[in-house]
């Protein structure tokens, strides 16, 4: 168990969750390295998530060390839906409910305002993620609807799984 994770586990009643901050970027680039199988992506790329778009974005905090993050935003073209980007918990912080906990929180900031769908990708062999998603559906008695987004052809030679479109809603208000 790293530090973190040991700090994450002693301090497992003193949870914040808050928008991020710039400064954030580095810790939530190796928080996703912790949590395959999600894609890491590059570390500029959550600097300007924890910046450009912290208002669609959430970490969760306990005792100082980053033990969740949420990533979204806001389809440009269907304002009404949220696109989940990622969702990462440590390990140490997993089988809590944290994930749908960040998601509940994204949702009643000013910024999802008038959000009707949440859509998301999820990769057939990432349950757990699935799971969050299955369980805010039946939790808000709403409709669940999935859907081939991407293929393996559009990645390529890169070995990657097809992502699978969910797409939950409509949301009560």
């Amino acid at each position: 168990m790293t530090q973190a994770q040991s700090k994450i586990a002693a301090a497992a009643d003193t949870l914040l969750l808050r928008k991020p901050h710039l400064a954030d970027g580095q810790a939530v680039h190796a928080l996703v390295r912790r949590c395959p199988p999600l894609d890491l992506n590059s570390s500029y790329s959550y600097f300007l998530l924890c910046s450009h778009h912290a208002d669609t974005c959430v970490v969760a905090e306990q005792a100082g060390a980053l033990a969740g993050f949420l990533s979204a935003y806001r389809l440009p073209q269907v304002p009404h839906t949220l696109f989940v980007w990622q969702v990462a918990v440590d390990a140490a912080a997993r089988g809590h409910g944290l994930a749908g906990r960040m998601l509940e929180e994204l949702l009643v900031r000013p910024s999802c305002a008038g959000v009707q769908f949440i859509e998301t990708t999820v990769s057939p062999s990432n349950l757990a993620s699935r799971r969050v998603f299955e369980r805010f559906a039946a939790q808000r008695h709403t409709v669940w609807q999935e859907e081939v987004f991407l293929t393996r052809g559009h990645f390529g030679s890169e070995a990657h799984e097809e992502e699978i479109l969910l797409r939950i809603g409509p949301l009560a208000d």
